[in-house]
């Protein structure tokens, strides 16, 4: 895999860090295909980066358009990276989960999948876009209405609607 970037939008070009380790960073044609199916809903978006890992996620969205953005990532390392990217761009990291969210992206770990209860935080008509390995069946997410799922490789991205 590549350097990390942010793709496209304001931020376009800007190289982040990662926190290596347990994080597996999306690659660019899956994020990218993330992002095209995301974009009618971002301008002025309230996002949360659910397994945040570097953050590149968050900041893309950001990037195109999002209104706010917030990281949640347990390890301590990775919010040090989120932090330091987030400077990259002239802003801080927010990491307080309050209220609910016009659009939440979660990319867990893949060793250890987790689905946490995403419709607990996400507002009526609000998107979950799911990055999930093809062996785990989206249509086991509770509280949510599954839209579609693209298959890359060894990922999928699933989006759903409450």
């Amino acid at each position: 895999m590549g350097e990390l970037r942010i793709l496209s939008g304001k931020y376009k070009g800007t190289k982040l860090a990662s926190p290596g380790g347990a994080t597996h960073p999306m690659g660019s044609r899956e994020k990218l295909a993330l992002f095209n199916m995301l974009a009618p809903y971002l301008e002025g978006a309230r996002v949360l980066d659910y397994f945040a890992g570097s953050g590149a996620l968050g900041l893309e969205a950001l990037s195109r358009g999002a209104a706010e953005v917030v990281f949640c990532e347990n390890n301590r390392r990775a919010q040090k990276v989120i932090e330091d990217n987030i400077r990259q761009i002239g802003d801080r990291a927010n990491f307080e989960i309050e209220g609910l969210f016009s659009i939440i992206i979660s990319d867990p770990p893949y060793d250890n999948y987790q689905v946490p209860d995403y419709a607990s935080l996400l507002e009526d008509g609000g998107i979950l876009a799911l990055s999930h390995p093809s062996n785990f069946d989206p249509k086991t997410i509770s509280g949510l209405t599954l839209l579609k799922t693209n298959s890359y490789a060894a990922c999928n991205i699933s989006l759903f609607t409450k």
